[in-house]
This record gives structure tokens, sequence and C-alpha cells, in this order.
């Protein structure tokens, strides 16, 4: 896996492990800051969102459709909100994200007081836009960083979940009743001063200036040309399923956990050691990379989802919950993070915005389908069904890796 690493020196720049940028780990430290706050209120709506629907449409099968409606929001406007930075810059761009966030907490918080499940649902909108923005702080960190610190970058920043997995569920176990008798409202509150916050701490950072476009300055391959690589469809097969696999078993599992008699405190208890899963690894992910390969992590984390399969489909009691969340919480990170820092490998700098949009289009795509799934299949056919069903994309990820090593002599650099 030398070999790739190499790739990305050549078409980003020098892999000269002396170099530097300036404020290069400030930045980084900013961006951990930021996605952490960010995530912390991600994780919180995934500790609840799925009870409050149900709170609000108690006879209806629909509970995680206000979950759903927030990733239709994200992959409606991923594509335009790196776009609109490409034109305005990151700070802006993610600043702009915060005030969606700040305007879909204030109003999933009123629609909840006013027992609105259609409204509620529509809010989720504005959730997603905001976090539409907020997923590019991972590929922020790409920008403001060198070639050789960049999978230790992006493996920084994303552990600023760690935080978010404390911060997350422990706030919604505060806040959940803080607008008694309008249950949940609480949280979304939290969540729009988390916002206001973020901004904050957004604009200390710097970014590198956008690149004057010349009339010699290449406009870069077509989307079809980058889209034939094998690393470009292993990278965005491992993003995409990896969210989606995950998405679908966790949005499911507080469900899940009611039926078996559980209550809300405990599944915020096991989404927190989940969220935990996800994003404690990337304190060392980045140097996994650096030295086994993006291909062999990516690897690891799927054979931890298939761990996670196993463990839920043998109990239901809660040491089968918690262990199942962990596992695939770490198959989660060695999958995506794998598949962001190998799809770095994949384009060219004048190429990166329309790369980056189309990856992040399908795995928020991916996250629409299997959230609207997780509740209609928890609810219609039950929790083996769910596990079952996230077997087959598991499978289909094995597949390309094995056809990958294969065919290893082809497609490792981008033409």
């Amino acid at each position: 896996m030398t070999s790739t690493n190499q790739t990305s020196g050549s078409i980003l720049g020098s892999t000269n492990p002396g170099e530097t940028m300036p404020g290069m780990k400030k930045n980084v430290a900013l961006l951990t800051g930021s996605l952490a706050l960010s995530m912390t209120g991600n994780v919180l709506i995934v500790a609840i969102a799925a009870l409050a629907g149900k709170t609000l449409d108690p006879d209806g099968i629909w509970w995680t459709l206000p979950l759903t409606m927030q990733f239709v929001g994200m992959m409606l406007s991923t594509i335009p909100a790196n776009l609109l930075m490409k034109r305005i810059g990151r700070r802006w761009g993610f600043t702009i994200g915060q005030c969606f966030g700040m305007a879909g907490g204030l109003l999933s918080c009123y629609t909840i007081i006013e027992q609105d499940f259609i409204l509620f649902s529509a809010s989720g909108l504005l959730i997603g836009v905001h976090a539409a923005f907020w997923n590019y702080m991972r590929f922020a960190a790409a920008d403001v960083s060198t070639p050789a610190f960049r999978s230790r970058a992006i493996s920084y920043v994303m552990a600023g979940g760690v935080v978010a997995a404390i911060l997350g569920p422990e706030l919604s176990k505060h806040t959940y009743q803080l607008l008694a008798p309008a249950s949940f409202a609480g949280c979304y509150l939290a969540i729009a001063v988390l916002c206001a916050i973020t901004i904050v701490i957004i604009q200390f950072q710097t970014f590198p200036p956008k690149p004057k476009k010349t009339a010699e300055q290449p406009e870069g391959r077509s989307m079809l040309e980058i889209a034939r690589q094998p690393l470009f469809i292993i990278a965005v097969l491992s993003a995409m399923i990896g969210y989606g696999a995950m998405n679908l078993v966790m949005t499911a599992t507080p469900l899940a956990m009611q039926a078996c008699g559980f209550l809300p405190n405990d599944s915020s208890f096991v989404i927190q050691w989940h969220a935990l899963g996800m994003f404690a690894p990337s304190f060392f992910t980045g140097h996994l990379i650096r030295k086994f390969g993006n291909i062999t992590i990516i690897s690891v984390g799927v054979f931890c989802m298939f761990l996670t399969l196993a463990i839920n489909l043998s109990g239901i009691e809660m040491g089968h919950f918690l262990s199942a969340l962990i596992l695939l919480g770490l198959g989660w990170n060695f999958m995506f993070i794998g598949g962001t820092t190998l799809l770095t490998n994949c384009y060219h700098p004048e190429e990166q915005h329309k790369v980056q949009g189309f990856n992040d289009f399908l795995v928020f795509g991916t996250m629409i389908l299997t959230s609207l799934s997780a509740g209609l299949l928890q609810s219609l056919v039950g929790w083996t069904s769910v596990n079952l069903s996230v077997a087959l994309p598991l499978l289909i990820v094995t597949v390309a890796i094995v056809w990958l090593k294969l065919n290893r002599h082809t497609g490792q650099q981008p033409a």
C-alpha cells in the first residue's frame, strides 16, 4: 500500500515529511473542536429522534421520518454546499451551515411543543443542510495539511467525535425533559446553542486562499473518467456502505431496545458507547492507515461489521446491544476514514470539489434509504431482518476489495 500513499503525493503535492503549512496544527485543532460540537448535536439527535417521532406519532410506523428528512436535506444540499464554499470559502460556508443548524434546532423545539409531527419531520431538512456543511470539515482538514500529515489530520479531526460520544448522550439525558411536558424539545434547543458556540470557533480558522484561475489552468477530468478508477470505486463503496450499514443498525437500535423493555436512558447509554466506538479509534486510525494502507484498514472495518451482525443475531440482552454497537462504531470508523483518505488519492486539486460533492451525495443518499428503512423494518418485520439486510451490501464491499487485490496493477493513480 506504500504505492498508494506515494500516489497521493504526486497528485496533491510533495510528501516531504518535514514540510509544514502555516497554522496547520492550529487549524486542525480548531476544526476538531468545531466538528466535535457539530457531531455532539448529531449524536444527540440519533439518540432521541426516533423516540421523539414515536411520541408525536404513537400509532404510526414512520417514527424515523424526521431523521430521514434530515438525510434528505443533507443529500440535496451537499453538492450546492460544496459549490458555495468553492465560491465564498470554507469559513463563510461553515458559518452559514451552523446558522441552518440553529434554525433547525429552534424549529424542531417549537414543533415538539406544538405536537406537530409533520412540521417536526420537515424541520429535519434544515438540520440536514447544517450537516451537509459540517461534514466537509474532514476534507477541510486535508486542505490545511501537508500530504504527509493528511491522513492523520483527517483522523484527528474525526477524533473530535469522542467529545460528541460523551457529550451527546449526556445532553439528551439532561435536556429531554427540560421543557416538560414537551419531551425531547429541550434536546433540540441544546442543538441551537451548540451551533451558536461553533460559529464563534469557526471565525478563528484560516484556510488556504482559493487558487486564481488562469487560462492555462486545466479544468480536470470528467466525473465519469474519475469514477472509473478502481481506487475511487473502493473509496466510495467503503464510505457509502460503511455509513449506510452503521446508520441502519444504529437508528433501529433504540426502537429494538424499547421493544425489549429497555428505557430511553438505556438506549442513550448504548448509543454513547457506540459513538465512542465510532470516534475514539480516530486517534490512531491515521497511523494505522500509514502503516498498513487504506485497503487493509477498510477490510478490517468490514470484518467488524460482520461481527456486529453475528452478535445482534445471537441475543437481545443489554450485553448484546452494547458490544454489537461498539463494534459497529469501530467498523464504521475504519471503513469511513479509510474510504475518505483513499478518496483524496483519486483526484487532482482542480477536481476536489466535484469529487467530494459527488462522494457525499452518494453517501447521504444511502443514509436516506437506511434511516427510513430502519423504522419500517423494525416495526414491520423486526430486529433480525434489520441485521440480515446489512449482510449483502457488506459482501459487495468484500468482493470489490478482492477484485482490487487481484487487479492491483491497474488504477493506482489518476491519469
